[in-house]
């Protein structure tokens, strides 16, 4: 299939993912279990929840865009009023571990009581379990597909190695299960993410220009647009949701918001139509 010709609903050139890591402490917490012990670097990741994740939902509620928001599971039962907020207004869930553990160190048995652990929770609080999942810290074990598939996931945003989504390849067949790739390239974590004890990341010499970053994030876009790609952006709470990065992302909405042939659709939206076109 020649990429060009890509076409997405209503005619669409381009298709855009937004989609935020609800990580908050525990991407902390699981990177060093000291943290429980060093408030500060607790509040680094506290201060995603608590402050960013409002600036993220009235911004998003003004643009009149929906995103997903993948959550883990120990997230949403700590801060269970904000992850009802992001189901209340309209976005949706996505999985993503419990504790932000790193599934390649996990047996497929300690993920799939990961992965269950953080669904009971997630109906418990909103009623409805997430469709969509994000390998914490991205990688999988060899066995982690199947058993997505198994436990009735629609699709993952985990791998890197395509500009469109596909359908996983188990076993050697196609199936359901969709794979919607992002870029590192777009994930504000590895331009903006920061601590100087214990130092991440390691070396140091990493906080880069709001001006930068935006120019690249829009470089990115006009190419996908042009090719007619699926434009998968990662954000994190703690990181976007700061007062001078959060008007850096509005400032991205606004550009994208520019192109009236653009479909902005969450990770569920655009499994399902990828899953019954190809």
């Amino acid at each position: 299939m020649s990429r060009s010709a890509t076409r997405w609903p209503g005619n669409a050139r381009c298709a855009v993912m937004l989609t935020f890591d609800v990580d908050g402490p525990a991407s902390w917490i699981n990177r060093d279990p000291g943290v429980w012990n060093w408030p500060k670097t607790f509040s680094l990741g506290h201060y995603g929840p608590w402050r960013g994740l409002p600036r993220i939902l009235d911004l998003l509620d003004q643009y009149n865009v929906k995103a997903t928001f993948f959550v883990p599971g120990w997230i949403a039962e700590s801060y269970p009023e904000r992850f009802q907020e992001i189901d209340r207004a309209g976005h949706e869930i996505g999985h993503h571990g419990y504790m932000h553990e790193l599934f390649a160190t996990k047996s497929l048995d300690e993920q799939r009581e990961i992965i269950q652990k953080s669904q009971d929770i997630f109906e418990r609080l909103i009623g409805k379990r997430a469709r969509g999942f994000r390998t914490p810290s991205g990688d999988f074990s060899p066995g982690t597909p199947e058993l997505l598939l198994e436990m009735g996931f629609e699709y993952s945003s985990s791998m890197r190695g395509d500009d469109l989504p596909y359908r996983t390849v188990i076993n050697g067949k196609e199936t359901d299960l969709i794979e919607i790739p992002a870029k590192w390239e777009l994930d504000d974590f590895p331009q903006f993410g920061y601590n100087f004890f214990p130092p991440m990341p390691k070396g140091q010499d990493r906080i880069a220009s709001h001006q930068h970053t935006l120019e690249n994030w829009i470089y990115e876009f006009d190419g996908y647009y042009r090719f007619g790609l699926c434009y998968v952006v990662m954000m994190h709470p703690q990181v976007i949701g700061k007062p001078g990065r959060i008007a850096m992302l509005e400032r991205l909405l606004q550009h994208i918001k520019r192109h009236p042939d653009v479909w902005i659709a969450t990770g569920a939206e655009v499994a399902e139509w990828w899953r019954q076109t190809h």
